[in-house]
């Protein structure tokens, strides 16, 4: 127990640049407390107290504002940013060094018994807010931005954005980057759109101008421009 303690400590240090001291962590940390319930949860939990396991992890619900089901399995160097709203559940996996921050829920979208919650590989950090989904992985040292949804797998050393959530970036294991993906589509759309909107002004002032009008040359640039839109980013 107090080995785990010490790494607990030793992991809010490395993490949070706020941290100023050991007695500070003891008494003011909402997930460094959250880790404490789950622990003695979950080992009542394996010892087939399910009762009292539950018990406790409501204690922990109460005192922390951090859900972690006594179920739930979680790997050494986790860390729990301010805490509140954070949701674990029952057959949610999560790897070593694993960072959530505040709000972050690992749900289930099934009522079935059996895996229905994610798994969390190694080095996976999901950001405030963020809602992981059903049961499939996030691969390792992959970043889940705030606010995102992820209701599909995740490949390794992923960036993921949006709702639903979309992989924008990955990097390799050497650390190179092998795919860039379009980060915000919808940005694309609405400069695409402000493009041809200033091309139809353009043609109309050359209308405007001589009034004889002869037929002007197919908008090419722009088609091209919408084309892309519909094909390639889902929009």
């Amino acid at each position: 127990m107090f080995k785990n303690i010490r790494q607990d400590i030793k992991v809010v240090f490395e993490r949070d640049p706020a941290a100023r001291s050991v007695i500070e962590i003891l008494l003011c940390y909402p997930g460094f407390h959250a880790l404490f319930f789950y622990r003695l949860s979950n080992w009542l939990w394996r010892n087939r107290l399910f009762l009292l396991g539950r018990l406790v992890s409501h204690l922990g619900r109460f005192f922390t504002g951090v859900e972690i089901h006594p179920g739930a399995t979680i790997g050494k160097g986790f860390f729990i940013d301010h805490g509140m709203g954070v949701v674990i559940g029952e057959t949610a996996e999560i790897g070593d060094n694993v960072t959530l921050y505040h709000g972050v829920t690992l749900g289930g979208t099934s009522w079935q018994k059996g895996k229905r919650h994610p798994t969390l590989e190694e080095g996976v950090v999901v950001g405030a807010g963020a809602k992981i989904l059903g049961p499939f992985k996030v691969g390792k040292n992959s970043i889940i931005g705030a606010g995102s949804v992820v209701v599909r797998e995740v490949p390794p050393y992923s960036t993921v954005i949006g709702i639903p959530g979309r992989v924008v970036h990955r990097v390799g294991e050497t650390g190179g980057v092998y795919q860039q993906l379009e980060a915000d589509p919808e940005a694309k759309a609405i400069s695409c759109l402000y493009d041809q909107v200033r091309r139809l002004e353009e043609r109309l002032q050359s209308l405007e101008i001589n009034v004889k009008g002869n037929a002007q040359p197919k908008d090419e640039e722009g088609a091209v421009c919408v084309k892309e839109l519909v094909d390639g980013s889902g929009i």
